[in-house]
């Protein structure tokens, strides 16, 4: 079996185990079949977040799955004094007039030590009840759950993958990487989302931008 066809049917293996418990791991090499398995293992979480509306809900599975945590649980930490305005573009994406109030959260998704996400969300308070907007303004609950009662859907608008282990092309001719002593370098962010969140009656009421880290892959490879 050549190196791509090894790539690929490790891919689709890495793929379908990904779902179970983890076992004892180690740090992700710098060679092809770690890549390989980091490569699918991020193919994984990108195709989990794209089917499932609460980006809190599938971190605290993918937690659970792959062992982050003792307990799978995500935690929210609110990073505060960091306000951005919404884009005066991103008024039309929400359906909103120039005067309309809009609110702004910027929090850190944790699971156990690994902070998994760092997400900017703008959102439209008055599409939101009265108590949601008071566990919003005076707790760190994550935004997904606190409006989880709104039957929500979410419209991804981009997703982008912020670093490939392999090279693009590689599953054609592009040359492989060489292999190095020591653990994979992974940077510190990995896959980014922008997305729609939508009422159950097709009213958007908040734009998120979230980043996924490199803690997303702290289980190591099998």
């Amino acid at each position: 079996m050549n190196s791509r066809a090894f790539i690929a049917a490790g891919s689709i293996a890495v793929m379908a185990a990904s779902s179970g418990p983890a076992t004892a791991r180690e740090a992700f090499g710098d060679d092809v079949a770690s890549r390989t398995q980091a490569l699918a293992l991020l193919q994984t979480l990108n195709a989990d977040l794209l089917s499932h509306p609460s980006a809190t809900l599938t971190l605290e599975r993918w937690c659970g799955d792959h062992g982050l945590a003792g307990e799978a649980k995500i935690v929210a930490n609110r990073v505060k004094g960091q306000d951005k305005p919404l884009p005066a573009a991103d008024r039309d994406t929400l359906g909103i007039g120039p005067d309309e109030p809009v609110r702004y959260r910027r929090v850190r998704l944790s699971c156990g030590s690994h902070v998994l996400s760092e997400a900017d969300n703008w959102y439209v308070p008055s599409r939101l009840t009265a108590e949601m907007n008071r566990i919003l303004d005076s707790t760190d609950q994550p935004f997904g759950k606190v409006v989880q009662a709104l039957h929500f859907r979410r419209q991804t608008i981009s997703a982008d993958l912020l670093w490939s282990p392999l090279p693009k092309g590689w599953e054609m001719e592009a040359p492989l990487p060489a292999a190095h002593p020591g653990p994979l370098a992974i940077p510190h962010e990995v896959l980014r989302h922008r997305a729609v969140l939508y009422t159950e009656a097709n009213q958007p009421f908040s734009l998120v931008v979230e980043t996924y880290t490199a803690d997303v892959l702290a289980f190591g490879k099998r």
